[in-house]
């Protein structure tokens, strides 16, 4: 008996973004043997990756136990597991590094590019495309997929033009609209409806938008009426509120504040490590050492001094208020706006240009050991066409590349034929 000789296989990567790209340059670089070609149905490639991090690219997130950092996909974190023990944030950063790409950390986590450009990070994936002949064709936008008896799987393309390849991986991205999957349903894949789920709080006409840009380094944030609440980092804006805290709330309840069609009250507690009977023994204190000190000029509590003005005149305390003068009911006011503030939520906005859903291809329709579609063999998924999603700060990058190194594993490699 003896192996026959390993045929060129033919491989189509849809999709020229961060998952496709990662995809195609390691399946080149594992069998160089294989015909691989990206198809972009813009003229842009990597579109994404220029615009993250505001031009930096945020390219992963320094977090190194595998059970954490699935913590950070609300939708996702399952799977996903599986997928980190085979390319983890550390091979992330050992690759890039291996191809002349340093990373740096940030005081956040957040990892980018020692030249603070994404650029870099584009220059990179491009080079390794060109180094192992990854081929790359723009405008090439695919209509449908058609399993053929030879096993092969036919692209049919908006020109009409049809060709065959031997697998096939899907990584366009997230879609605003279910119609963008249809093509996906089609092949009796489950669709979940993609809403948004990384954005900022609008709160229209509020008078906390007029201090915008103040930011407290540690509120704790509760969406009522529901179990969703964050902490972290929140900045006042023109439009209401956003920071990583909003963010990350944004991306666990993404799906029910979309059935509620973004209007809900939040609870800001402004002092996220303080207990209100701590808090009322402060200001107790407070009254009987700062006498004769006007509040305003008393901010014990770190809190920007414009939000200490604006929670002191919400609560019925004017600027030139001596401690002596608080009353009973103004302390209580005081202390319910430090610790328990509400705001009306009317709308989302995007957060920046980084547009992230949740929903796309069930995780049920994949198999995460080698990200191929349990309904057609040969087809395979990667990135933000499953239905999976992150919070801000490198989490949905890594995603990307973690699922691309998998998929290209598996859909380069030819079952071993013994004759």
């Amino acid at each position: 008996m003896h192996l026959t000789a390993i045929p060129k296989k033919h491989i189509a990567i849809i999709g020229g973004g961060a998952a496709g790209f990662f995809a195609a340059v390691n399946c080149a670089e594992m069998y160089p043997g294989n015909s691989i070609t990206i198809f972009e149905k813009g003229n842009k490639l990597l579109s994404k990756v220029r615009v993250s991090g505001g031009g930096r690219c945020n390219v992963t997130h320094a977090c190194f136990d595998i059970n954490l950092l699935a913590k950070n996909y609300p939708r996702g974190e399952k799977q996903l597991k599986s997928v980190f023990s085979r390319f983890m944030t550390t091979d992330t950063i050992n690759w890039f590094s291996e191809r002349g790409v340093e990373l740096k950390t940030e005081a956040d986590g957040r990892m980018f590019p020692v030249t603070d450009s994404s650029q870099t990070i584009i220059d990179c994936l491009t080079r390794e495309a060109d180094k192992h002949r990854v081929k790359i064709e723009m405008n090439a936008d695919v209509l449908r997929l058609e399993k053929k008896e030879t096993g092969k799987i036919e692209l049919t393309f908006r020109n009409d033009e049809r060709r065959l390849f031997d697998a096939v991986l899907i990584a366009t991205g997230g879609s605003a609209n279910a119609t963008g999957f249809d093509w996906l349903k089609n092949l009796g894949h489950e669709i979940i409806s993609p809403v948004p789920s990384l954005f900022t709080f609008n709160m229209p006409k509020n008078p906390i938008t007029q201090l915008m840009g103040v930011a407290v380094d540690q509120a704790r944030i509760k969406i009522l009426q529901t179990s969703f609440s964050n902490e972290g980092p929140l900045l006042i804006t023109h439009w209401g509120m956003s920071g990583p805290a909003i963010l990350k709330l944004s991306a666990q309840a993404a799906r029910a504040l979309a059935e509620i069609k973004y209007n809900f009250k939040i609870q800001i507690c402004w002092l996220k490590e303080m207990k209100e009977d701590e808090l009322r023994s402060d200001l107790q204190q407070l009254k009987k050492v700062f006498t004769l000190k006007m509040i305003s000029n008393t901010n014990e509590f770190g809190l920007p001094k414009r939000l200490w003005f604006f929670l002191l005149n919400k609560s019925g305390i004017e600027e030139n208020t001596q401690w002596a003068q608080l009353s009973k009911e103004q302390l209580n006011k005081l202390l319910n706006n430090l610790l328990y503030d509400e705001y009306a939520v009317s709308g989302k906005t995007t957060f920046k240009e980084e547009f992230v859903t949740c929903g796309g291809v069930s995780l049920n329709d994949v198999d995460f050991k080698t990200m191929e579609s349990k309904k057609m063999k040969g087809l395979y998924f990667a990135g933000e066409v499953l239905d999976i999603d992150a919070v801000t700060g490198g989490f949905n990058f890594q995603a990307a590349w973690s699922t691309g190194y998998v998929a290209a594993g598996s859909m380069g490699k030819f079952e071993d034929k013994l004759i």
